[in-house]
Parts: structure tokens; sequence; C-alpha cells
């Protein structure tokens, strides 16, 4: 059974810090590449962060690049997104997935952590 399960959202103020850890178990965390999502009020989900297997490639929305980073732990079958600098429009619910090596899409999805920035 594939579980991914993320932490670290809450409350903060714009220009303030949060960060989510997701800890998966029951896939081959090693051999996936790991993204982070969010679906804001208003908007359809969107991409925000990706790392590849080997954490020797990231990618990031335009508008977090700079602010935001992504590191994974492949002892610990974590991936965390370090979020600094955060804006008003970073609100929503962020969710961690996993995309094994061998699969064309994200096939396996977190329940999400709220994040709120407040003006």
């Amino acid at each position: 059974q594939v579980q991914l399960v993320e932490s670290g959202g809450g409350s903060v103020q714009a220009g303030g810090s949060l960060r989510l850890s997701c800890v998966a178990s029951g896939l081959p965390f090693s051999r996936s590449l790991m993204g982070w999502f969010r679906a804001s009020p208003g908007k359809e989900r969107e991409f925000v962060a990706r790392i590849h297997w080997s954490g020797a490639s990231t990618y990031f929305l335009d508008s977090v690049k700079g602010r935001f980073t992504i590191s994974r732990d492949n002892a610990k079958n974590t991936v965390d997104l370090q979020m600094n600098s955060l804006k008003p429009e970073d609100t929503g619910v962020y969710y961690c997935a996993a995309r094994p090596d061998g699969e064309s899409t994200y096939k396996y999805w977190g329940q999400g952590t709220r994040v709120t920035v407040s003006s």
C-alpha cells in the first residue's frame, strides 16, 4: 500500500517561511521522481516543484523560483519543500506526488497540507 503523508503546513504572514515534508512508503522511492503541487482558491491544481530521483535535477514553477527549494533524502524516503519569502498568492493546499520510474504521470498523491499566507 502506497502512502504519501505531508506535514508542515500552517498560517504565516507574508515574507515568512514554511518547510513542508512528505514521507513516502510502499513505493520505490529512490527510483521515483517526486513533485509538489498546490491547489489554490479559484484555481486548478498547479505544479510547484519537482526533483529527480537522484536529487541532481530540480525544476520550479516560475513564480516560486528563487524562493522555494526542494530536497530529498532517499534513505528516509522523504522530500521537503522549503518555502521562503512567502506571498499571499502562495496560499493553497500543497500535495506531494510520486512518479515511479517507467510511469508517464504522477501516480501517487498525498492528502495535502494547507498553507495560508496573510498580507
